[in-house]
């Protein structure tokens, strides 16, 4: 292996390196990513909210990718993937669902964060032989107790974050005292080590789109997760603002067999402030 993470029989392992490409369906091309050992059941990444392939945190990605064939994308609309943002969580889980049976995959694991997560859940919920295991990280269920709120609080920590001319991350996904102060610096800093082939930054009418949908989710009768009968890993910060901590407990207990972590002292970002714990888990989780 040489100093960029490329072992010499040419598998890139490092999501910096990882290459762009493309691929059409239903009338959208998508922009996708692709590391790590072909062969096997891939691990399909679910990005959040306002975010392109370039949100991922390389440390969390790179140590899944030594073992097992990893997938980010942008949904329609997103970054460089063409289309139109869907006004539901359910539209967007269908568009997901056409570009995995583009790239032919009958059986995935899938990683999400965030609105990712919730995509995530309307995914295998419609597509119960599709997803064989699932991580579901700062995320809640649909019909969550306020998580509508989302709305209120992103724009807030976004002007809050204008006015220190601040990334908004560093105020959405981590706790304002010492500690989730450096993490989120840290985290800023890892987003930018890709410096070449970067991804299109999320316009903002496929941001209020979203935003809206994860409302609408949040607004929206319960699912009936009890039919998610797949092993499932759920990590949180214990201080999430932005999808409440207590939301993660909920999908603990309704999701059965399914494993929970709540990371102290952290927020929606528990999983990027405790990276190095946090990969550890989700490798061990997902197997190779």
């Amino acid at each position: 292996m040489d100093s960029t993470g490329t072992p010499h029989d040419s598998t890139v392992t490092s999501y910096v390196k990882a290459p762009a490409k493309t691929i059409t369906a239903d009338g959208n091309t998508y922009s996708y990513r692709e590391l790590g050992p072909k062969g096997g059941i891939p691990v399909v990444f679910f990005v959040h909210l306002a975010a392109t392939m370039d949100n991922w945190d390389p440390r969390i990605i790179d140590p899944i990718a030594r073992y097992r064939h990893v997938i980010t994308f942008d949904q329609p609309g997103v970054g460089a993937s063409s289309g139109r943002v869907p006004d539901s969580i359910e539209a967007m889980a269908d568009d997901a669902y056409s570009f995995l049976t583009a790239l032919r995959l009958s059986r995935i694991d899938v990683f999400s964060f965030s609105m990712g997560g919730m995509i995530a859940q309307d995914l295998a919920l419609k597509h119960p032989h599709l997803v064989r295991r699932l991580v579901l990280a700062g995320t809640g269920p649909r019909g969550g107790k306020d998580m509508d709120k989302v709305v209120f609080t992103t724009y807030w920590d976004i002007f809050r974050a204008t006015l220190t001319r601040s990334d908004p991350k560093e105020f959405l996904f981590f706790n304002r005292n010492a500690t989730g102060k450096a993490a989120a610096r840290a985290f800023i800093n890892r987003l930018k080590e890709r410096t070449e082939d970067r991804d299109k930054p999320v316009s903002t009418s496929a941001f209020q789109t979203q935003l809206k949908a994860i409302q609408k989710f949040g607004r929206s009768a319960p699912s009936d997760l009890s039919a998610l009968a797949l092993p499932t890993l759920i990590a949180n910060g214990d201080n999430d603002r932005m999808v409440p901590s207590v939301l993660s407990n909920d999908l603990h207990r309704r999701i059965e067999g399914s494993e929970l972590i709540i990371y102290p002292d952290s927020g929606h970002g528990g999983i990027f402030q405790h990276h190095a714990a946090f990969a550890r888990t989700a490798v061990e989780f997902l197997g190779n």
